[in-house]
């Protein structure tokens, strides 16, 4: 795998990592550079899915929305010489909390584009609005935000 590849697939991981960890700041920054479709209501920068995130997801008392994220069959296309590249996944995010076992929540893709800026990848777009398959999703999302349209973030 090429260092570009190994360095885009790592902001995929950290990304997942960050919300896991229940870091939703942390996941944000790395969205500092991008426009972001989640559905109904235009674009986001940002700071607009931190806002987001904050607003649906359920924080569990140990600080984390006690998930799983797993980001499976990146396929990439990359233009070194442009500095551009876009991505296609497919994401399996797990849950278990005290009412709910070990399952699985939603599945679905992550559409997103690349640049090369001040000599390190970034995204400058993601396309949340692919949530292929929903489980429960009462322990995740608050009530109210348990719709289609609702990324399984």
């Amino acid at each position: 795998m090429s260092r570009s590849a190994t360095e885009i697939c790592n902001l995929l991981y950290r990304y997942a990592e960050a919300i896991d960890d229940g870091r939703l700041e942390d996941a944000a920054a790395l969205f500092r550079h991008a426009r972001i479709e989640a559905g109904a209501g235009g674009p986001l920068d940002a700071d607009g899915l931190l806002a987001l995130w904050r607003r649906i997801l359920v924080i569990h008392p140990c600080g984390t929305p006690r998930t799983r994220h797993l980001i499976t069959n990146p396929i990439l296309d990359i233009d070194e010489e442009a500095g551009t590249a876009e991505a296609r996944s497919c994401y399996t995010v797990l849950q278990a909390t005290d009412a709910l076992p070990l399952q699985i929540i939603a599945s679905g893709r992550y559409l997103d584009r690349f640049e090369r800026i001040d000599g390190s990848w970034q995204f400058v777009e993601r396309d949340y609005r692919h949530l292929d398959f929903r489980g429960d999703l009462s322990q995740h999302l608050q009530a109210g935000n348990r719709c289609k349209a609702a990324p399984a973030a």
